[in-house]
């Protein structure tokens, strides 16, 4: 171990002393392009993994994780668009409120670790223990700007997403997506909300794959809600349909920017300061900022951050511009008050007409004057800031700046920031994350006749799920006499659910009818009274359908059935749903063709039922009827799936088993004679 630490310190030194001198070369931008893209090729990559090892930190112990997650809260996953230590900005910023109201937050770096075993990685980020840092493996990791994932590259990850599920064992999941790269690993977690958090106007990077933007496109597509930080944003997707769309602008971490430190940078000349930190990349404007050079030539314009644009080369016949590279967000209140007037001298491009600017909110935390360039997202701070249409306006505004008395302006300028806290826009993002009234979109249709213990632990089963609220549950009774239809009245009187009790045993098809023909849901469910469910079962299929609109129908995988769908998995009813995730975390988003699935689970849109109708009760009690629906669904157009990530425990024939033999026998083959009428001979079902 000692050994590779000093392995991976000598690739770092050498690493960094080497881009740090190529950065300082006065180099046009096309050269300066492809050696970037020689650094990320095969030649650099054995001394790039070596750099890029992590810091040896302590992982925290699985049950450590396992008894956090007893919380009446989500966990939360950030899918990260930079790596947590790189530099602080929004993803950073709302993974710690979150973490400090109490939610489990697991942050994705965005910088995969090179393994040939896929897996994860984690670290802990704060005393509380409930936010990590979580580094998924892969065995030739790309870059997640300008690289699309492949298939086997998102299975990969999702097996390693599929470990860290299996360690924490989430209540439920809200997935945090900060970059498009992620989305098809995000959207495998099982019950969870995908929210998309659009940061950037991600066309005006220069590095952004054509393949990242159509991923972009989808990720809005397949949200359940996307945030916005800007009304720019918003604006420009205003065309594509979304469930929820929303603008949560940025903010200030205002207890941190509003302390003054007590050291301060110091100029050795004593001049004013005219300063700016944060990213000196493709959109700053260096031809403004020499132009303010120029006219202030007896003050020290300062610049904090890292240069990837070739500035301080552009800059270099400018005495008093002075760079400092990037420093640790620590530091930056230091940099922050040593300047008397604060910069935001940007061009004027889609990229930034598009940005809402954290450095401003983190500016006025500090009571300092500001001079920006007229972007719409500076309209919001009204007066308390000057904005300049061109580099005339913005020197005068300096100048003003410069001449204003010190604490003219500055508490005005601080209550806006600390009404413009993280704290304010968590809050914000909760309205949009955990929302209080679910629609119920999915209607459970269970049809029971005696059985009574079964469908209690059906029943309990549903309702025991976090996501039961969402479900709108209607029971069909044929005619019990076990004492079931005084149990379901009482039940459903207590769980605001509906019940129809028949007088008679009306067969399967037409009780399911019954209910489906009440369900006001966009998603329904048959679901056999002797099964019992697990946590998260019905919002993953209805994933399904959503993001694969050639499947008619979809079942879950189940210990005991006469088809395919049956898994080889061994547990007491007690341990079951602890197994089930053993079996369902490893096989994230999977699913296969299944032609013929048997109705003990199967889930269907509306509009499928709309077009393929009601079950066939020419089949009476049973028998026939799902194979003849399947039938019917394939007739449509449609193809039925089998979901991998979902199981469901099945006893399998309850109701069958109460029939005489030799009746079931008759009522089998009546059955059978009727399906091979109208789709000819039957092939019988098969396991594997």
């Amino acid at each position: 171990m000692a050994e590779r630490i000093g392995m991976r310190k000598v690739a770092t030194a050498l690493m960094t002393g080497l881009l740090t001198w190529l950065r300082g070369l006065p180099l046009p931008p096309w050269l300066r392009r492809r050696l970037s893209v020689i650094y990320r090729g095969a030649w650099f990559r054995p001394v790039r993994r070596l750099s890029q090892w992590p810091q040896v930190r302590e992982t925290p112990p699985v049950k450590q994780l396992q008894l956090l997650a007893d919380t009446q809260y989500p966990d939360y996953i950030i899918w990260g668009v930079i790596d947590w230590s790189f530099r602080h900005q929004r993803p950073q910023q709302l993974a710690q409120v979150l973490s400090a109201s109490g939610r489990r937050v697991f942050y994705v770096s965005s910088t995969l670790k090179a393994s040939n075993q896929p897996g994860f990685s984690i670290y802990p980020l704060n005393e509380r223990g409930n936010l990590f840092e979580v580094q998924l493996h892969l065995s030739d990791p790309p870059s997640i700007y300008s690289t699309v994932p492949s298939s086997i590259q998102v299975a990969q990850l999702r097996y390693g997403l599929g470990e860290l599920l299996l360690c924490t064992r989430p209540r439920a999941v809200v997935g945090i997506v900060h970059h498009p790269f992620w989305l098809d690993v995000a959207k495998a977690a099982p019950n969870s909300r995908m929210v998309y958090d659009c940061i950037d106007h991600h066309q005006g990077f220069s590095n952004t794959d054509a393949g990242i933007l159509k991923l972009e496109q989808q990720l809005v597509l397949e949200a359940q809600a996307t945030v916005f930080t800007s009304d720019r944003l918003a604006q420009q997707w205003g065309q594509t349909p979304s469930a929820q769309r929303t603008v949560i602008r940025n903010a200030a971490d205002f207890g941190f920017f509003s302390r003054r430190p007590v050291s301060l940078f110091n100029d050795p000349q004593g001049r004013k300061i005219i300063g700016y930190y944060g990213a000196i990349a493709e959109w700053f404007d260096t031809e403004l900022v020499s132009a303010i050079a120029d006219a202030f030539a007896h003050h020290l314009v300062l610049l904090v951050g890292e240069d990837t644009t070739n500035a301080r080369h552009k800059l270099r016949h400018h005495p008093n511009v002075q760079f400092t590279g990037e420093v640790s967000y620590s530091t930056l209140p230091s940099y922050l008050y040593a300047m008397d007037v604060c910069l935001l001298p940007f061009q004027v491009i889609p990229l930034t007409l598009a940005t809402n600017p954290v450095k401003v909110y983190e500016y006025l935390s500090a009571g300092k004057p500001v001079v920006a360039i007229d972007l719409p997202e500076t309209h919001q701070f009204g007066a308390l800031i000057r904005r300049a249409q061109n580099p005339a306006e913005f020197i005068d505004g300096i100048a003003h700046a410069l001449a204003e008395p010190p604490d003219e302006h500055r508490a005005a300028r601080q209550a806006f920031a600390a009404a413009q806290s993280w704290e304010q826009r968590r809050d914000a993002l909760l309205s949009v994350t955990e929302p209080q009234h679910v629609p119920r979109e999915i209607s459970v249709i269970v049809v029971t006749y005696n059985n009574l213990a079964l469908t209690q632990a059906c029943l309990a089963s549903l309702t025991a799920n976090a996501q039961a609220a969402a479900l709108e549950i209607i029971v069909v009774d044929n005619g019990s006499s076990d004492g079931t239809p005084a149990f379901l009245d009482q039940w459903a009187k207590a769980n605001g659910q509906v019940v129809i009790l028949n007088a008679d045993n009306r067969g399967f098809a037409a009780a399911n009818n019954q209910g489906l023909a009440v369900a006001t849901g966009d998603y329904f469910v048959l679901l056999n009274n002797d099964t019992q469910v697990t946590p998260g079962w019905a919002d993953t299929l209805r994933r399904h359908l959503d993001r694969n609109p050639g499947i008619g129908l979809v079942g879950p995988v189940t210990n005991n059935i006469g088809n395919q769908a049956k898994i080889d998995l061994t547990y007491s009813l007690a341990d079951m749903p602890d197994r089930a995730c053993g079996y369902t975390y490893r096989h994230l988003g999977e699913w296969f063709v299944l032609p013929t699935l048997a109705f003990f689970c199967v889930m269907l849109r509306r509009s499928t039922y709309a077009q393929v109708g009601p079950l066939d009760e020419a089949f009476g009690c049973g028998f026939f009827e799902d194979d003849d629906y399947c039938r019917r669904v394939e007739q449509a157009g449609f193809f039925n799936a089998c979901a991998r990530d979902v199981f469901i425990h099945h006893h399998l024939s309850a109701s069958f088993n109460l029939m005489d033999i030799d009746q079931r026998q008759a009522l089998f083959d009546r059955n059978k004679a009727i399906y091979e009428k109208k789709w000819g001979t039957w092939i019988p079902h098969r396991y594997g």
